[in-house]
């Protein structure tokens, strides 16, 4: 096991245009080695976020997480992430999932068989990228003679992660793919559970998604972020918490709330800090360090609160 992980941060979906590239030059400033970009329906998409803080900044290694999968033809998936491989190595981790059922439906784009396409996309992707041909029916697209053109390959392909949840879906990720992105919120029990079920037989990078908040004083850092934790309760959430030891406890409260901010403001403060990485900076270190003992080799924080820069600041206390 990694006695020491990645440490990222997200770049905020909704964040003001004008404040992008500040916030990745900052978070590299500050020491941060990974800055996640997310592609969720109605906001920006990955490629043009993750090519503009590229160029943007010097060292940091920057991941895509998510793009979903039938969202894009499979052979101009590939070109894409070609490109940022050939124009920024080393630096490009690139997650591919199934994208959100209802988002992906609200675009005509849910696929009749999504493991099954993202399993065969990812291995298409891969092969593209590896400088393969391919001909046939690959993630429900007719292929004829395709190839990426020799100038136009990377010297090195860069990794392909699943982000997934569902135990089928899980194992695919550790036979065709070479990591795992899971969304918050990520536990040391989510990890063991998961590491389980991905099976990967060679290395395989674990990412972990998290809410974050960190200030001196706990209470302030649990209260910053309770807000951002309303949407666990819902279904597409019980394989993050079906491990917990409180699982029933807290399936519990759910179903005694009449509403998701009910249900946020009555978790108990430990929950919260289980939960979420909230608390003084030495806390959240402590629980990065059971989280990378637990098999995370990147921890992601999800900075909470009403001003992303500012939290920034805090978050880089736990370096």
């Amino acid at each position: 096991m990694n006695s020491q992980s990645s440490i990222g941060v997200i770049l905020p979906r909704d964040l003001p245009a004008h404040q992008v590239l500040g916030y990745a030059r900052k978070a590299e400033r500050l020491g941060f080695d990974e800055l996640w970009v997310v592609e969720d329906l109605g906001f920006r998409g990955g490629f043009s976020q993750a090519g503009a803080v590229l160029a943007g900044t010097e060292n940091i290694g920057v991941g895509i997480g998510i793009l979903p999968a039938a969202s894009r033809n499979v052979a101009f998936a590939a070109m894409e992430i070609a490109t940022l491989g050939q124009l920024f190595p080393g630096r490009v981790a690139v997650g591919i999932g199934h994208g959100m059922p209802g988002w992906m439906r609200q675009a005509g784009c849910w696929p009749d068989r999504p493991l099954t396409f993202l399993s065969e996309y990812t291995q298409g992707v891969r092969a593209l990228l590896g400088g393969d041909t391919l001909n046939g029916t690959v993630a429900g697209a007719r292929l004829e003679d395709v190839r990426l053109e020799p100038s136009s390959l990377p010297e090195t392909s860069p990794p392909i992660l699943l982000g997934v949840r569902g135990p089928r879906s899980l194992a695919a990720s550790g036979q065709v793919a070479d990591g795992t992105v899971l969304a918050e919120p990520v536990t040391p029990e989510y990890v063991v559970a998961a590491r389980e079920q991905i099976a990967a037989q060679d290395a395989h990078r674990v990412v972990a998604y998290n809410l974050a908040a960190v200030d001196p004083d706990p209470d302030v850092a649990i209260a910053t972020a309770r807000p951002g934790l309303e949407w666990i309760g819902e279904p597409d959430w019980a394989p993050h918490l079906r491990p917990l030891p409180f699982a029933a406890e807290f399936a519990a409260l759910r179903a005694g709330c009449a509403t998701r901010q009910e249900f946020a403001e009555r978790l108990p403060a430990p929950w919260v800090q289980q939960l979420a990485l909230a608390g003084t900076p030495a806390q959240v270190r402590t629980r990065i360090d059971d989280l990378t003992a637990a098999g995370v080799t990147s921890n992601v924080l999800m900075p909470a609160g009403p001003d992303p820069l500012a939290a920034l600041e805090q978050l880089a206390t736990v370096l």
